[in-house]
């Protein structure tokens, strides 16, 4: 193999030393329009380099000649965006959102807000379509703790539940087991007469205790048929919607040691037009009640 450029006898080319199994690679110069794009290409990302933020420099970086910022153009989007709703936003903010329905023009404008403003800040917890997950109610059926009317949904929003908002939603139940207020085959059976209320009995269990206990401890907040009450945030029991889940050891746990979730109050972090934008967007998810 030759270790330095020779002249090919065939082409009289020079080769570039390169050798495989006889064939010899010729020293052929880049095509010139080749070479030509190859100048431009470095030239423009040069230019573009010096134009516009390019490199870190330290905690700051290079902000280029054109001082442009993709910051700046999303913060004047959002003014321009705000300006034209304007007028729409202020009225929403004072009207109920009963009223603002009423109005096709504002209740468009409320529904593509409460969808934006959902997905930023209620989508993490609820699910992008207010499906829910366990431990986080299902906002599109039917199936509600405090009422599934705008002025209960906006209330909620607002407040928030177990939030530490003066005017927050609070629902205790007792800790049956570990305040030892029932013995632990007490729960066993209020758990089995609780399976009968989901419609799922477990096979050979006798429910007359649990019943009883159920009448004594549970029916006062939860009603004598599992209806559940919304003045007290307490669920129905009689139904197939359940927030933790609907297997028995779900029930012996949440009877024993109920958990409790934390909602936050969205008033403060969120003005008055897009917590009632939210109100009218969750009511339209498919179980708001009128």
């Amino acid at each position: 193999m030759p270790t330095k450029s020779e002249k090919d006898a065939l082409t009289g080319r020079e080769t570039t030393g390169h050798e495989w199994d006889g064939i010899r690679e010729l020293n052929n110069p880049l095509p010139k329009w080749w070479l030509y794009i190859l100048l431009a290409t470095i030239v423009w990302a040069l230019v573009w380099f010096v134009l516009y933020p390019s490199i870190p420099l330290g905690r700051t970086y290079f902000k280029g000649l054109l001082g442009y910022s993709t910051r700046t153009e999303v913060d004047r989007g959002v003014e321009a965006m705000h300006a034209r709703h304007a007028d729409a936003t202020a009225k929403i903010a004072v009207l109920a959102p009963a009223e603002i329905r009423k109005d096709p023009q504002l209740a468009a404008v409320a529904q593509v807000a409460g969808r934006i403003a959902f997905a930023n800040n209620c989508a993490p917890c609820h699910g992008p379509s207010g499906q829910g997950q366990a431990g986080y109610p299902n906002l599109a059926d039917d199936v509600w703790l405090w009422g599934g009317k705008l002025d209960d949904i906006q209330q909620t929003i607002t407040y928030g539940i177990r939030s530490g908002n003066a005017q927050a939603r609070v629902a205790d139940m007792p800790r049956f087991g570990v305040d030892q207020l029932l013995t632990p085959a007490q729960i066993e059976q209020v758990a089995d007469y609780v399976m009968v209320l989901y419609g799922m009995p477990v096979a050979g269990a006798d429910t007359a205790p649990g019943e009883k206990l159920f009448a004594d401890n549970c029916a006062a907040c939860h009603g004598e048929k599992g209806q559940g009450n919304r003045d007290v945030g307490a669920p129905p029991l009689a139904s197939k919607v359940h927030l933790y889940g609907n297997d028995r050891a779900t029930v012996v746990r949440q009877v024993a040691q109920p958990r409790e979730g934390v909602m936050p109050a969205w008033t403060g972090r969120l003005d008055p037009a897009t917590i009632k934008s939210l109100a009218l967007y969750v009511h339209a998810l498919g179980g708001g009640e009128e």
